[in-house]
């Protein structure tokens, strides 16, 4: 094989992934590694929600003892049981950062926030100890304001404009993006704001998951316009937008059925293929010499998270069909695009 059919990557960090619990945490926290990646920065949205310094460190030994060659990164789910004094035992404790969740736009939010300044003395408790604010930007359907899934991204910027002004030294990042809008606001920002991007809006469109099921998540992938502005700003190599993969496991059978009273799950599973997808999309539009910016190098400068030197992984130019369904005993997921093929695997 020539060697410039093999590309690699340091220090390759996830910086959004779920990673559930029980059973379901022991098939999926695996794939982390599987898919590429060394660095997870693990979303708290379980049942109960993770809301306290003690429960994240929990939780993180919970994952450590699945796969204690990952680094986990842990997250706190903002609720009004957060207080100043919890963020400064959470830095301490080396939690890394809060996730904020508007009530019911997403899986487990139903604790989410309706109103933002009830936590600004949380924010400026963050703010001085450097922690990060990581939200979910979108409101909630409003049929009286017009708000549904495919504007309330949109809807959601005035928001983090407000809270970037109120607090310039937050650090502050807006997940998955999917909108034209929002890269747009996003770039217009300061230093202190940033921006993931999951592989799988990278991919598709919203004629993709209408009727799709697998393609189905929130926020929903928009239109093709709003697709090209992410391609844009990862091929333009911008240093604040990074990869979040939003990868977000649900058993194959939550995944596959609705009913007239209740939805199918919202969710994308890429974590098993994760750094071949990306490698793959980013050669598509040729873009693979910003593979390394986008999978490590920008998202740990912002985290202030330097890669270990020999966090190494090798990719290789190289056709590779992805698994239909991963399991677990009697648990099941199926990866993003199961069953189609890959232009790029990774080596061993």
């Amino acid at each position: 094989m020539a060697s410039s059919d093999i590309i690699e990557i340091h220090g390759a960090a996830d910086f959004h992934v779920h990673l559930r619990q029980g059973t379901l945490s022991s098939l999926v926290t695996p794939h982390v590694r599987q898919g590429g990646f060394g660095l997870a920065y693990v979303m708290p949205n379980l049942k109960p929600p993770v809301t306290t310094t003690d429960m994240a460190i929990e939780y993180k030994k919970s994952l450590e003892a699945i796969d204690p060659s990952v680094e986990y990164l842990m997250t706190l789910y903002l609720s009004p049981e957060l207080t100043p004094d919890e963020v400064r035992k959470a830095k301490k404790a080396g939690i890394t950062g809060v996730k904020s969740y508007p009530r019911g736009v997403t899986t487990n939010s139903d604790g989410g926030i309706e109103s933002y300044e009830v936590y600004y003395p949380v924010f400026k408790a963050m703010e001085e100890e450097d922690m990060v604010l990581n939200l979910h930007g979108e409101i909630p359907s409003d049929a009286d304001s017009n708000t549904c899934v495919l504007n309330a991204e949109e809807r959601f910027l005035p928001h983090l404009i407000r809270l970037h002004k109120e607090f310039p030294k937050l650090r502050i990042v807006l997940e998955h993006a999917t909108s034209r809008a929002a890269v747009e606001t996003v770039k217009s920002l300061g230093p202190t704001v940033g921006c993931t991007i999951t592989a799988h809006h990278l991919a598709l469109t919203v004629d993709d998951w209408a009727g799709q099921s697998f393609n189905f998540c929130k926020p929903v992938a928009k239109y093709p316009d709003d697709r090209k502005a992410l391609l844009d700003v990862v091929k333009e190599g911008h240093p604040r937008f990074f990869l979040g993969s939003d990868s977000a496991p649900h058993l194959t059978a939550a995944k596959s059925t609705s009913t007239p009273s209740h939805a199918c799950a919202a969710g994308v599973y890429t974590s098993p293929i994760l750094l071949p997808l990306v490698a793959h999309i980013l050669s598509s539009i040729g873009a693979l010499d910003r593979l390394q910016g986008f999978v490590s190098d920008h998202g740990r400068a912002f985290y202030k998270q330097a890669a270990k030197p020999s966090e190494v992984v090798r990719l290789q130019k190289s056709k590779t069909r992805i698994t239909e369904v991963l399991s677990l005993g009697s648990d099941d997921v199926a990866p993003f695009w199961s069953g189609r093929e890959l232009d790029f695997s990774l080596l061993e």
